[in-house]
């Protein structure tokens, strides 16, 4: 199948409540032009110089979403067009998002990153910090900033009890959040391998990379 039939075929088989958005790090431009064409229109980066890059080249009305881990002082280079940020895992990345979009007269959407893997190398805070984070006064002054929902990354694991479990983690620390910070709309979790039991777990965002654009050269990028 190529790029546009795999494209067209999730926009079908899957829920009308679900985003799809295309993980498309390390894949050329005509990839990422093919998948538009065929009716996608977000795409998710890892790395903020190739996202610019692509930024720079592609329609402008694509929504890009950051889907990696974001060092503070890359914040700047996306912050006239990135759309959402998906792993905000401590205040101070916050903070100069907020600064960051407040120079450009722009309001950026962020997910915070909730660690759920027992793998140490994923980030995020604990369902504890989040709470806490969005009770505080400090964060209610970011202005230029809007929390929009969580994103957790289960362990890479073909134990499907286990990654059921990190995702069940992910939707109940959403639901004990939700009532209070009613803002608080997308549950991100599930990628190409697993992004089935995401959805059946409650996932309404989904992150799928290989599964449309086949498996990722990590030697070039655009």
């Amino acid at each position: 199948m190529s790029i546009s039939e795999k494209i067209k075929t999730l926009h079908t088989e899957l829920p009308t409540h679900v985003t799809l958005v295309a993980v498309s790090k390390t894949k050329p431009v005509a990839d990422l032009q093919e998948a538009y064409d065929a009716g996608q229109r977000i795409f998710g980066e890892n790395k903020i110089q190739e996202m610019t890059e692509k930024w720079e080249v592609l329609p402008k009305d694509i929504s890009w979403h950051m889907i990696g881990h974001v060092q503070r002082n890359k914040v700047k280079y996306m912050a006239e067009f990135v759309d959402l940020i998906h792993g905000v895992d401590n205040f101070k990345l916050l903070r100069e998002i907020n600064k960051q979009a407040k120079k450009h007269d722009r309001i950026i959407k962020c997910l915070l990153q909730i660690k759920i893997a027992e793998e140490d190398s994923k980030f995020g805070m604990s369902a504890e910090d989040a709470a806490t984070l969005l009770a505080s006064d400090e964060c209610k002054e970011l202005e230029n900033i809007a929390i929009v929902g969580l994103m957790g990354m289960a362990t890479f694991t073909d134990d499907e009890t286990q990654v059921k479990k990190e995702f069940k983690h992910l939707k109940n620390t959403f639901d004990s959040l939700q009532p209070k910070h009613t803002s608080l709309e997308i549950i991100s979790m599930g990628m190409s391998g697993d992004y089935e039991l995401a959805i059946a777990t409650g996932s309404n965002m989904v992150r799928i990379g290989s599964s449309i654009f086949g498996s990722r050269n990590y030697t070039s990028a655009i």
